[in-house]
């Protein structure tokens, strides 16, 4: 199945707090994406589940929580994101600055950051009914994550890693405006080349906060606190995540996305008007997928025991 992506000068910061909200993303075609959504909390259980393994008793509470969380999610975020999408289409035909590309990342952190939040209750109630063996089973899948992003990035030589976002980079671009021509996958290749990201940082710093967590869910969760303090340390956690305090990976996490709002208007530049047109068609198909799913849900698959998830991993 071919993959439904942001568009262009949305897509830099699109965020992955929410598993659940961000598997919309990895579907295609109207009918696709609007299924995908209404099964969000069947889809959100089984990528949940991968890492903490529910008990019998735990999983009607998360899959009704999850329920919960994507109806508040329609009646209070999708209006947001249509506006947001419904902005871009506008500044589509014409140059876009930073600036404006990166209000849109701003906006997309803004809401990822709303919906944490809000998902941070059903969470400590969660949390507070983990086991130890659960907590052993979410390290273990830390650990496999971090084998896995090892084999993705960091034992690629740097070439490879050159290679491997340009391909992503010009895969985004291309779905959005079309084929790209030769001048535009020269910028690309120079913009990736050039760039600060470090996959080592990233990956340094998501083991520290997989870490944090543990050792937060380890001092409060298990019933070792009541359910408001626990919900205010994943608050702070999230809070934390969103906006990194004063240090080192705050001013390269700034620095990286300056780059990335620069190189997505710097392509945005350069193409021609067949391929903003196509832009504006993609933004209005995304823009109306958005108003069908406030207006009329359509009615969310029966579950299975499979994990639906396989498919789209």
């Amino acid at each position: 199945m071919r993959k439904m992506r942001l568009p262009a000068f949305m897509h830099a910061t699109a965020a992955k707090i929410l598993c659940s909200l961000v598997a919309v993303a990895a579907l295609s075609g109207c009918s696709a994406i609007k299924l995908a959504y209404n099964n969000l909390p069947e889809l959100g259980y089984w990528w949940l589940d991968g890492y903490v393994d529910f008990s019998g008793a735990q999983t009607p509470q998360v899959r009704d929580q999850l329920a919960q969380l994507l109806e508040r999610h329609r009646r209070n975020e999708l209006p947001k994101l249509l506006a947001l999408v419904e902005k871009a289409e506008r500044l589509a035909p014409d140059d876009v600055t930073v600036s404006q590309v990166c209000m849109f990342s701003d906006e997309i952190r803004a809401r990822v950051l709303a919906v944490a939040l809000d998902a941070s209750q059903p969470g400590a109630e969660l949390a507070a009914t983990l086991s130890a063996p659960q907590l052993q089973y979410l390290q273990a899948k830390y650990a496999k994550v971090n084998a896995e992003y090892a084999d993705d990035w960091l034992d690629r030589s740097l070439e490879q890693q050159h290679r491997k976002r340009y391909d992503a980079f010009l895969d985004r671009s291309e779905d959005f405006y079309g084929t790209l021509d030769n001048g535009q996958r020269t910028l690309l290749r120079e913009l990736v080349d050039r760039s600060i990201f470090d996959p080592r940082l990233v990956d340094a710093e998501r083991r520290q906060r997989q870490q944090e967590f543990l050792g937060l869910l380890r001092r409060m969760g298990s019933g070792k606190a009541p359910v408001r303090e626990l919900r205010a340390a994943i608050d702070a956690y999230s809070k934390r995540i969103a906006e990194p305090p004063p240090g080192a990976w705050k001013d390269y996490q700034h620095a990286l996305l300056q780059e990335s709002c620069s190189n997505i208007a710097a392509l945005h530049k350069v193409t021609r008007p067949d391929q903003r047109e196509r832009a504006v068609r993609r933004l209005q198909s995304y823009a109306q997928d958005v108003r069908d799913l406030i207006a009329k849900p359509l009615p969310a698959r029966p579950t299975t025991a499979q994990d639906p998830t396989a498919a789209v991993r």
